[in-house]
């Protein structure tokens, strides 16, 4: 009994030290790695409890620290805990029902809404309750195969005893602490990937135009949408840029990886308001790309499951800050995109403001029309959930 005393006073002292300027699981690990006597199911113990209460979001903000893990944890967990029931033990008795009457019996039936307070501003098309609800549960792994690689890395995974399920012909879902890299070669065989990220291939098969199609994916981070878009269009005359030369670095190993060596990359600050395209950056042969694609700075509200303390740190002033980055970055790349060709703007945000509203500024301030646009809804399938729209200049 005493260890799981020892787990909550020290989550309790971890949560009063952190401070939300970096991520969680960078300031779990930096503390873990300076005390050592933590084993592997002690570390687990205590990351799981300050996870639990980040996941309550806003809701009971003013509850005492402990108390308010305790509630996290009750809340989260689905089969008997032992810390609950030493704590709580009625509450434990309690654990399997389903949520709706769990917060009934915590009397916060009323104030669930609180875990994400900012409902009333999200793109159409989400169902707000199921939205909020899942921010209490921890999203699954993704996993894209890659064409050709398919049944070797379902067979790799099965030989390491690795439970998957089947989402589609390239997609699976697994739990969260598979070894995956242990039992297969990631990029090279399948690509960790969110299920809504994977779906946002559906958009690139409705690009048509010459080939080889010139791309510039303008705001690439690691690359994951590249070597997707590279799979279904390998005659690609592909283009990257970031901000910082080092994820370039990190892109260009994942690349290598996945077998893509015949690419432009450079380093650049699209929202500057000097920003210009070097001739050297451009496609060879000519004026611009056919398809730009922009997965660009926002809020990450759509990930706030994964990353719950983003949720309970974040003010809502920052979305205007967000939105006037993405549209200073748009109005710089749109001015290098061809006549006939398609702009596939992205976020993994849920925000109106940071989706549709800025689709809405493009349309009326771009000589570009709306192709589709959608809500990649992940709340009700464990993973995040984004927005995509594409857009096309007329010939």
């Amino acid at each position: 009994m005493s260890k799981y005393y020892s787990y909550l006073n020290t989550a309790r002292e971890l949560l009063q030290q952190y401070k939300g300027n970096e991520p969680l699981s960078s300031f779990l690990k930096k503390f873990f790695s300076l005390n050592k006597k933590y084993g592997s199911k002690d570390r687990k113990q205590i990351s799981n409890l300050c996870y639990s209460y980040f996941r309550m979001g806003k809701m009971k903000a003013d509850m005492p620290v402990e108390e308010r893990i305790i509630m996290g944890l009750f809340l989260c967990s689905h089969e008997s805990n032992e810390i609950v029931q030493l704590v709580r033990p009625g509450w434990n008795e309690k654990i399997a029902l389903p949520l709706n009457e769990k917060l009934s019996l915590l009397n916060a039936a009323s104030s669930f809404e609180d875990i994400f307070p900012f409902s009333n501003e999200v793109s159409t098309g989400i169902e707000k309750s199921s939205f909020i609800l899942s921010h209490l549960q921890q999203p699954g792994v993704f996993l894209r195969l890659r064409p050709g690689k398919e049944d070797t890395a379902k067979k790799k995974l099965k030989n390491a005893e690795i439970d998957f399920q089947i989402i589609s012909g390239t997609c699976l879902a697994l739990p969260n602490a598979s070894k995956i890299d242990t039992a297969i070669e990631l990029n090279r065989e399948a690509v960790v990937q969110d299920h809504s990220s994977q779906r946002v291939g559906e958009f690139f098969l409705l690009i048509s135009g010459a080939q080889p199609l010139t791309v510039w994916d303008c705001c690439a981070a690691s690359g994951g949408k590249s070597i997707m878009l590279y799979d279904l269009y390998q005659d690609i005359e592909l283009t990257v840029s970031d901000i910082r030369e080092s994820i370039l670095v990190n892109l260009k190993k994942r690349f290598s990886d996945a077998g893509i060596t015949k690419y432009k990359s450079f380093v650049a600050d699209l929202a500057a308001s000097d920003f210009r395209l070097r001739t050297a950056d451009m496609p060879v042969r000519q004026a611009g790309f056919q398809f730009i694609l922009a997965d660009v700075p926002c809020s990450g509200s759509g990930t706030w499951s994964r990353t719950p303390e983003q949720l309970y740190y974040f003010e809502n002033e920052k979305v205007n800050e967000y939105v006037s980055l993405q549209k200073k970055i748009l109005a710089n790349v749109i001015t290098h995109l061809q006549p006939g060709g398609h702009l596939l703007y992205i976020t993994c945000s849920v925000f109106k403001k940071e989706n549709e509203d800025v689709v809405d500024f493009i349309i009326q301030n771009f000589n570009i029309q709306l192709i589709k646009m959608e809500v990649l809804k992940g709340y009700d399938k464990k993973a995040d959930t984004m927005f995509a729209a594409l857009l096309q200049k007329p010939l």
